[in-house]
Formats: structure tokens, C-alpha cells, sequence
């Protein structure tokens, strides 16, 4: 039988190398050679038939990542080549199904009819081993592959890969470090540089919403898939969610051990927001034993939750022991410096200018979490985009008039005597001190001015709030404050820059 693959494919053994050599080098130019190396390098061709052609990978593993990630466009290459191709069917080598059968899967259902990979015929003629590695063809190249029938796939063997893609935005280079997330930073990039150190596995990582734990999480994939070694390593992250539907679709499909080997078979393992797991016994159960098996054999384990081990109520005790074992590093709550640090790394990235008062509006607003931050930056950036216009304190206001205004809350002398103080860098026990240096007495009075216009508090009241002063005192700062106002407008822009974050 003639191995062709339509009108215009090319002639067996020969032709059909030189495109597969083309397209595995087009491919390693545009995934770069660690991916390549690590995913890609073990690809074999069995052979092409009428519209198929046929890819062989020694595991299943494999198998299910390259179909996953590269299988859309590895067809494109070949349509390229050969116009008449149109499915890429991926399969395991049959030695490889061979020997795992010998290991002891006797007991596994029969694999379904698309497990059932064919025996290449004889080669056209002998192609040296090393020569047949380099080049991605099966030894010995077939000359055909038999056509198979469609049929559908049993349920939870879907044509997914088992690490969730890597946000190529979340790296280290992309993190903003803080008082709040050094510890943390700095135990992601031992991780990153040295997976497995002592100490250091297992590494778990936890805090807030919109802290950076996910953004830590993809840095180190990241940084570890383009590390130099012996051998590329498998990094392997996903959500606890994905796990635990993962870990149900194997048991629906009688394909456990399957999803056992895929996981227990990579080097670094990353799940993210294990707090999903609470009071599901089962997955917990699967997941300790996964944990224990790679930490075991050397690999390096990566977690994030929202609290620590500690505090993880519904969490089996042998895990949240395990868990708690390693290296735990929390992110605290943003301070003031870390927002301005985010948002000016964030203005530069998208090359809009935005004036110091809107980031400092900004940071003093929205103290949440650092990913409300961004998209409130984001979107203000959008908004002068799309109409043309520059940033401004007064557009800030009005394009986040929703988002500011979740953020209200009643506004007292208190915190308007804090802010002020930090403001202009005095002490808050200067507020009610009798120092009358002009450096105290003037953010003073603008705190008073302040009282006045964002309270209901009486002139007496405000004047007992500020060291119990006379009322006449608080009328005095008050005009004072409002005639600096009228001539002087930096003067006016830091007061009404104080208003607006203390009132909207």
C-alpha cells in the first residue's frame, strides 16, 4: 500500500521526513528551545494516511499535554506542507503501552478503541537509530497507517492539558516588592532557582484577595521552566477547583491511575487557593497522597490559600501538618507605598503619563487589594484613551464615582486628623499638641478647615477634638484656611486633593 496523504503529499520515507523535519523546526523557533525541549523534542512520526496524519509520544501524559497545547497548530503546519491533511491524531508508542501493561495495569479497564495504537509496517528502507531520533520518526518509519473509525470518547477523557496556561504578564520581573510581600518574593525566588531546597518544600504561600499570590505562583513556573539543567523540567499548575474536577472525571472514566501517573510524574507541582478543598474528604484524601509521593521523590510542591495551614478548618489535620511542614510565608494587607509603587509600575508599562495626584487619590482610596487597584487605574486609563482626554484628579473622580463609592464610609475628626498628619509628614499627637511652629500649625488648621466642611460637629466640639481648643480658634483656621485657598492654587489642589480622599 502506498503511504500518501492525498494529491499533493509527498513520497514516502524520504519526502515525508524533510516535512516533519520543517515543521518540528518551525515549531522550535516559535515556542523557543526549552518548551521545545521539554514537550515537543520526543515527538515521533508513525506515518500519514489520506487525510491523517500520526503522532507518537511515550506517554500518556505527553500524549494529552501536546494534543492540548499544540495540536491546533500542528495541523496548521502541516495544511502548510500538504494541503490535503486534516486531522493530527496523537497516540502512545505501542512499546511504551506495552511495557505498562507488563508494570501492572492488568487491571485497568481495555483501553477504548483510540488507545489502540497500530504497528508500523516495514520502512521503505533503514534509517540509523540517532538519525531517526533527531529527525522525529518513528523507528522504523511506516509506510502506512491503517484508517480508523470515529467514535466517541468515554466521558472525562476530554482533550485537555492538565496545568492551567501561564499568564505571561505574572513574572518576576512584573512583581512590585513591598514591606507587605518581601518575605514572600524572596522565598518564590529561592523556590524558582533552587526547587526542592531543604526547607523550602513544601512552599506555601497565603493571603487576601488580589495580594500577588497567583501572580508569585506564575512567576515561579515561569522562572523554573527556563532554568539550565540536565533536563528541562514539567511544571505543572492549576487551581484546587480544576483538581478536584480532574480527580471526578478519572473516577467517572475509570482512568485513576492515569491521573495519578500525569500528576506524581512532574517536577514542580503548583496549586492554587486550597481552601477550595475544605470538606471535600476525597480529594483531600487524593491530594495527600499525591503531595507525599512527589515531595518523596524529590519534587518541589508549591500552595496558596487565603489563610494559613493553621487556620484551615475542614482540612484533614495529616495534611494541614504536611502543608505546614516547609517554608509558610504570608502577604500582608498593601501600605500606602506599595499602591504607588503598583501604579507607577503600572502607568509606565502602558506608557500613559498620570500625575502623582491621582496616583496618590488612588492609593489612598482603594485600599482593598492590589487587583482592584490596577483595574481603577486601568479603566481610567481607558477612559481618557477613548475620548481623548488626559488624566485627571476631576475625571478620576467621576469615571470611578462606583467604585469610590463602595469604598465610602463616615467620615470622622479622627481620621481626618490622621490623614492630614500623614499627609504633611507631622506627628498625630501634633493635632492636639500646643506647639504653634508654623509647620504644625498649618496642617492644624487644615484639619480643622476639614472638620468644618466634612462633619456635622459643632465649632466647640471640633475645638475640644484639637486639644481643647476655643471655638473661636476653629473660626479662625477655618477662614484662614479658605482665604490661603484663593491665593494660592498649589495651596488650594493639596487641600481640595485631602477633601476628595477623605470624602468620596
Amino acid at each position: 500500500m502506498e503511504n500518501a496523504v492525498g494529491p499533493s503529499s509527498p513520497s514516502p520515507p524520504g519526502q515525508l521526513a524533510e516535512v516533519w523535519a520543517r515543521i518540528r523546526g518551525r515549531l522550535r523557533d516559535e515556542v523557543g528551545e526549552v518548551e521545545y525541549r521539554t514537550w515537543l523534542r520526543q515527538m515521533t512520526l508513525a506515518g500519514a494516511q489520506g487525510e491523517e496524519v500520526v503522532i507518537l509520544l511515550p506517554t500518556r501524559f505527553l500524549r494529552d499535554w501536546v494534543r492540548g497545547h499544540y495540536g491546533d497548530r500542528l495541523r496548521v503546519l502541516w495544511q502548510g506542507e500538504v494541503p490535503a491533511i486534516r486531522r493530527i491524531e496523537f497516540r502512545v508508542i505501542p512499546e511504551a503501552r506495552t511495557a505498562e501493561r507488563a508494570a501492572g495495569k492488568a487491571d485497568q479497564p481495555a483501553p477504548d478503541q483510540d488507545e489502540a495504537e497500530p504497528r508500523p509496517a516495514a520502512p521503505a528502507r533503514a534509517r540509523p537509530a540517532a538519525e531517526a531520533e533527531e529527525a522525529g520518526l518513528a523507528e522504523p518509519l511506516g509506510r502506512a497507517v491503517a484508517p480508523r473509525m470515529a467514535e466517541p470518547k468515554a466521558a472525562g477523557d476530554a482533550r485537555n492539558d492538565w496545568s492551567a496556561p501561564l499568564d505571561p504578564r505574572f513574572t518576576f520581573d512584573t512583581f512590585v516588592v513591598g514591606k507587605p510581600n518581601e518575605f514572600a518574593h524572596a522565598c518564590a525566588r529561592r523556590v524558582a532557582e533552587k526547587p526542592a531546597s531543604p526547607g523550602f518544600n513544601p512552599l506555601f504561600m497565603y493571603g487576601g484577595v488580589g495580594l500577588g499570590k497567583t501572580h508569585l505562583m506564575h512567576a515561579i513556573a515561569w522562572a523554573i521552566r527556563d532554568l539550565d539543567g540536565p533536563r528541562p523540567m514539567t511544571v505543572a499548575y492549576m487551581s484546587a477547583e480544576k483538581f478536584m474536577y480532574r480527580f471526578i472525571a478519572a473516577l467517572r472514566s475509570q482512568s485513576t491511575m492515569e491521573f495519578k501517573e500525569s500528576l506524581r510524574s512532574v517536577d514542580v507541582l503548583l496549586i492554587d487557593d486550597l481552601q477550595f478543598l475544605i470538606g471535600k474528604d476525597n480529594t483531600q484524601e487524593e491530594f495527600f497522597h499525591t503531595f507525599n509521593a512527589l515531595v518523596d521523590a524529590g519534587k518541589q510542591i508549591v500552595v496558596s490559600s487565603d489563610k494559613p495551614p493553621s487556620d484551615l478548618a475542614g482540612i484533614e489535620d495529616r495534611l494541614r501538618t504536611r502543608l505546614g511542614c516547609g517554608m509558610v510565608a504570608d502577604l500582608h494587607a498593601t501600605t500606602y507605598e506599595l499602591r504607588i509603587s503598583v501604579l507607577q509600575a503600572k502607568a509606565r508599562q502602558q506608557a500613559v503619563p498620570v500625575p502623582p495626584k491621582v496616583m496618590e487619590f488612588l492609593a489612598h482610596k482603594i485600599t482593598s487589594n492590589v487587583r482592584e487597584l490596577e483595574g481603577a487605574l486601568n479603566r481610567l486609563i481607558a477612559h481618557a484613551n477613548l475620548f481623548g482626554r488626559p488624566v485627571t484628579l476631576e475625571g478620576a473622580q467621576e469615571v470611578l464615582h462606583d467604585i469610590l463609592r463602595a469604598h465610602d464610609r463616615r467620615v470622622t475628626i479622627e481620621e481626618i486628623q490622621k490623614r492630614v498628619a500623614e499627609h504633611y509628614n507631622i506627628r498625630l499627637t501634633d493635632m492636639s499638641s500646643p506647639r504653634r511652629a508654623r509647620n504644625v500649625a498649618r496642617p492644624r488648621q487644615v484639619a480643622m478647615y476639614l472638620a468644618k466642611q466634612l462633619t456635622s460637629r459643632s465649632l466647640p466640639e471640633i475645638g475640644r477634638r484639637f486639644g481643647g481648643r476655643d471655638h473661636t480658634t476653629v473660626m479662625h483656621a477655618v477662614s484662614r484656611i479658605a482665604e490661603l485657598m484663593q491665593q494660592d492654587s498649589a495651596f488650594a489642589e493639596d487641600v481640595e486633593l485631602l477633601r476628595r480622599m477623605l470624602e468620596t
